[in-house]
C-alpha cells in the first residue's frame, strides 16, 4: 500500500485530481495485490496494459511500479509501445514503399518490433548488477530520443509492464476492413490498402509479441467520444512540459484528425478485448475507475 505522503507526491507529479485517491484505493491497489500473488511464484512476470489514448495507461503503470517497487519488494520495468516507434526517417521510407499514411506514427506497422523484442528479452534475462537502458521516444519531436536520456534499470527484473493503445489488440476479419469507419479511411485509403497492411501486421508480428504476455489489463473507456476528449487533454499536458521542443504538439482540430488513424482498432478493442483481458477496469466519463472485473 502506498503511503499517504507518497500518494500526495504521485498525484502532484502526474497532475491528477484529488479523486484519483478513490481509483488508487478501489482499483489499483487490488490489482497490485493480484500481481503480488503471481510474483510469488513467477518472475519475471510480463503484464500488458491496453487502453485508448487518455485512459490512464501511463498512470496505472507508474502507480504499480510505485506500490510494488517499494524497498525490499520488486523491481519493475515499464515499457511503452510508444517508445518503440520507427524513427521519422524509417517511417518516411515505409510511406514511400507501402502507403503514405504510414508516415504517421501510431498504428501497427509503425513500430520497431525487433527493438521491442530485444528489450523484452534483455529484461527477462537481466542478471543481478547488470544494467539496461530503456528506450524512449520523444513525441514532441516525433522521433527517437537521444540514447543518453534513456533511463537505466538494474537487474534482476521481477515485473515487466508493457503498456500501449494496441497492446494485446486482435486483428479483424478481412471482410470487415472493406467499409471505411471514418473520413480518413474513406478519403486517403479508398482501396483499403493501408488498413489491410495494418491488420496483417497485427495478425502476425504483433500477435507474436503479445503472445509473450503473462496477463493483460484493459482500461475500458465509456465510448469513443470520451476518448477523443481525453486525447485533447493529454496533448495539453504534453504541451505544458514540452517547452521549446514542441513542434509536433497538436491543437484540438489536429487531434480529431489524428485519432482517426486509431479509430478502427480502438472501436474493435472496446468490443473485443473486454471479453478476453485478464482484468478489465471500467472507467467513467471523468477517468475514474468505477468497477474492476477479474477473469477466473
Amino acid at each position: 500500500m502506498v503511503s499517504a505522503s507518497s500518494l500526495d507526491r504521485f498525484i502532484a507529479e502526474h497532475r491528477l485530481p484529488d479523486s484519483f485517491r478513490n481509483t488508487a484505493e478501489n482499483c489499483y491497489e487490488p490489482m497490485a495485490a493480484w500481481l503480488r500473488q503471481r510474483l510469488e511464484s513467477r518472475t519475471p512476470f510480463v503484464l500488458g496494459i491496453n487502453g485508448a489514448q487518455g485512459t490512464g495507461k501511463t498512470t496505472l503503470a507508474a502507480y504499480l511500479a510505485l506500490t510494488l517497487g517499494e524497498p525490499g519488494q520488486y523491481t519493475v520495468a515499464i515499457l511503452s509501445i510508444d517508445d518503440f516507434y520507427l524513427t521519422k526517417a524509417e517511417r518516411h521510407r515505409l510511406a514511400q514503399s507501402v502507403h503514405p499514411l504510414l508516415a504517421t506514427r501510431g498504428v501497427p506497422g509503425t513500430h520497431d518490433l525487433p527493438m521491442l523484442n530485444e528489450s523484452l528479452s534483455r529484461l527477462r534475462d537481466l542478471k543481478p548488477g547488470e544494467r539496461y537502458r530503456l528506450p524512449r521516444f520523444d513525441k514532441a519531436a516525433d522521433d527517437r530520443a537521444d540514447e543518453a536520456s534513456w533511463p537505466v534499470i538494474s537487474g534482476p527484473v521481477d515485473l515487466i509492464i508493457l503498456e500501449g493503445w494496441c497492446v494485446g489488440s486482435i486483428a479483424e476479419a478481412e471482410a470487415d476492413l472493406e467499409t471505411p469507419v471514418n473520413q480518413l479511411e474513406s478519403d486517403r485509403d479508398a482501396d483499403a490498402r493501408w488498413r489491410h497492411y495494418v491488420n496483417e501486421r497485427l495478425a502476425t508480428d504483433y500477435a507474436d509479441v503479445f503472445a509473450g504476455l503473462d496477463a493483460l489489463v484493459f482500461l475500458q473507456a465509456p465510448g469513443f467520444e470520451a476518448i477523443l476528449r481525453w486525447r485533447v487533454e493529454q496533448e495539453r499536458k504534453l504541451a505544458a512540459v514540452a517547452g521549446t521542443n514542441a513542434a509536433a504538439i497538436m491543437n484540438p482540430g489536429q487531434v480529431a484528425g489524428f485519432i482517426q488513424y486509431f479509430e478502427r482498432i480502438t472501436r474493435n478493442n472496446l468490443e473485443v478485448i473486454r471479453n478476453s483481458a485478464d482484468i478489465v477496469l471500467e472507467l467513467d466519463e471523468y477517468h475514474e475507475c468505477v468497477a474492476s472485473h477479474y477473469r477466473e
